[in-house]
């Protein structure tokens, strides 16, 4: 499994556009639990850790804990978005390749790590654990305990990868490259819309949740983490 985790990492190179919150919308207060905003999100959270030896290991990839305000009158349903800024929009040929580093001046584009949409108005808060446990190779269900879980940017990445595609639905975390000079940010976004559903069709993925929420929106927050596997920036298996 070294090559094949190596090999998932590089392929990490997707993106799309992200709505941004109408003039009008109110903020919610987004908490993840296990790291401050702008504070490193930790290993066991992500789908790819550093590691002593081959640079990189399969995560944990449990979703953390995350709570937010209530919505303003008018909410029906929430949705979550967690989106990569920094995934490599050129040169993926460099990803993970020894004696070759990615410099901070090579294009980015976004990487949609998790879709979550169409969960209750009564519910704030999404435990540990409860999207995703584990990482899972070939991907995981649908089949979600709250909300609607849309397939997230590994779909895409792993079509071509024999070992790892499947479809991928819900949380799945971080694996930015580990020769990546840039520090990666992810945005645990969370959206208050006027809407019970967003009904969408199966198999839904990140841009298709993101349009079908232009003008439904009434309130939006986020919580910033950093992660990395290049220790050069601070990573530590």
């Amino acid at each position: 499994m070294g090559n094949v985790k190596v090999t998932i990492a590089g392929l990490l190179a997707t993106g799309a556009v992200l709505i941004a919150m109408p003039a009008s919308a109110a903020t919610l207060k987004v908490h993840v639990d296990s790291f401050k905003n702008g504070g490193t999100v930790p290993n066991k959270y992500a789908f790819c850790a550093p590691a002593a030896q081959n640079h990189t290991t399969g995560g944990q990839n449990i979703n953390p804990s995350i709570s937010w305000s209530k919505g303003p009158k008018g909410t029906q349903s929430y949705a979550i978005i967690l989106y990569d800024t920094d995934s490599p929009a050129e040169h993926r040929e460099m990803m993970n390749k020894e004696g070759v580093t990615m410099t901070s001046d090579i294009k980015r584009h976004d990487f949609y790590h998790w879709v979550l949409v169409d969960i209750p108005a009564n519910v704030t808060a999404i435990k540990e654990g409860e999207d995703s446990n584990a990482r899972v190779v070939h991907g995981k269900p649908a089949a979600s305990k709250v909300g609607v879980k849309g397939l997230n940017d590994y779909t895409k990445v792993t079509a071509s990868n024999d070992a790892m595609k499947g479809q991928y639905y819900g949380y799945d975390g971080p694996c930015p490259p580990w020769n990546d000079d840039l520090v990666h940010h992810y945005h645990f976004t969370v959206y208050a819309l006027g809407v019970k559903s967003l009904d969408l069709p199966k198999d839904f993925d990140g841009p298709a949740a993101q349009d079908a929420m232009n003008g439904k929106i009434l309130a939006q927050g986020e919580q910033l983490g950093l992660y990395t596997q290049n220790p050069a920036k601070g990573a530590k298996p």
